[in-house]
């Protein structure tokens, strides 16, 4: 699994070929979330409301590379990496 940006502690990744919606995976100090790109709802794990503002930003940020990289990911390419916050 690609990661493609690691801040705060955060690290955001991608899977290969991964199933619809689109959707980014954070991994924080052995917790682990999915986070819908298109409107950021948490579909699985728990994010602290701190965690939670962070990858909202960032995602709202990056929305069009993200959206970019799972199209790379569902070809099992690899995806590009995005600047932290």
């Amino acid at each position: 699994m690609p990661t493609i940006s690691v801040f705060y502690g955060l690290i955001i990744q991608m899977f290969y070929d991964d199933h619809n919606p689109p959707h980014i995976h954070i991994n924080y100090q052995g917790e682990k979330s999915v986070v819908e790109i298109k409107n950021g709802n948490i579909i699985e794990g728990e994010l602290s409301s701190r965690n939670k503002k962070l990858i909202d930003a960032w995602v709202e940020i990056n929305k069009d590379e993200l959206l970019a990289n799972w199209e790379l990911c569902k070809n099992r390419e690899n995806p590009i990496k995005i600047n932290p916050l």
